[in-house]
């Protein structure tokens, strides 16, 4: 039989298909499938050259697709993973449209790289802006709002940089890539811990600045003029809590 006359019978038979014929001891259909043997050795053809394909276009996309990747590297590696996915096992599929997508996202990959070395204000569009999480041991909250990021995600990432409290922490970024960019304090200052409110133990081990609080909410030290239920100034919030030291 030949490979177009095993097509034709493989879509007649699935399409007339029962519910009789599929069992769950049927380990022939179920590991090789209904296919001849010499698909598989059209399979090995197939992801050769959709492997090549993926080397190839991520070559040309720049070195940047091997680092961590902005929204439009991320956006085009899963246009690729789309386009590569099928042709590999599905033998009614050709490899060309493939190779069509690839051309097509590495065409449109680079010219938005050359626009965006040229512009910033299109960079700026195309790959996102830097956001100022964190300024002077305070959080920034529209900052944080524009970012759609959470308090305490931000929180662990400090603690991942191994600090205790935000008097710690000069400058905190979020790249547009989504990474993070920490900038210390060579002399911490009073700051807001970042400790677990529930690892009570640990907190307790560390030193507070007797007579200084600081906003529960953002960080931002409470002026000497201020009382408890004065609102802050930077988040509105009345929440004050020591600061650590």
């Amino acid at each position: 039989m030949g490979f177009r006359s095993w097509q034709a019978s493989l879509r007649k038979t699935n399409s007339t298909m029962k519910k009789d014929d599929i069992y769950l001891y049927d380990w022939q259909r179920i590991l090789i499938g209904e296919v001849p043997g010499m698909f598989y050795v059209e399979i090995i053809i197939r992801a050769t050259a959709i492997y090549l394909l993926l080397v190839i276009t991520m070559r040309l996309m720049g070195r940047r697709m091997a680092s961590q990747l902005s929204r439009n590297e991320m956006a085009a590696m899963i246009s690729m993973a789309a386009a590569v996915g099928v042709p590999i096992l599905d033998a009614h599929r050709g490899l060309l449209p493939a190779y069509v997508i690839g051309v097509v996202v590495v065409f449109t990959q680079r010219i938005v790289s050359y626009y965006a070395a040229k512009s910033q204000r299109f960079e700026a569009i195309s790959q996102g802006n830097i956001s100022r999480l964190i300024e002077n041991s305070v959080i920034q909250m529209p900052a944080m709002k524009e970012a759609r990021l959470s308090r305490e995600l931000l929180f662990a990432q400090l603690r991942s940089s191994g600090l205790t409290h935000l008097g710690h922490v000069k400058r905190m970024y979020m790249e547009a890539n989504g990474a993070f960019t920490l900038i210390e304090e060579t002399e911490p200052r009073p700051g807001l811990s970042i400790l677990p409110e529930w690892d009570t133990e640990f907190i307790d081990q560390q030193e507070k600045v007797p007579g200084k609080n600081v906003c529960y909410h953002c960080g931002n030290p409470q002026p000497e003029a201020k009382a408890q239920s004065d609102a802050c100034d930077k988040c509105g919030y009345s929440d004050w809590v020591p600061a650590f030291k």
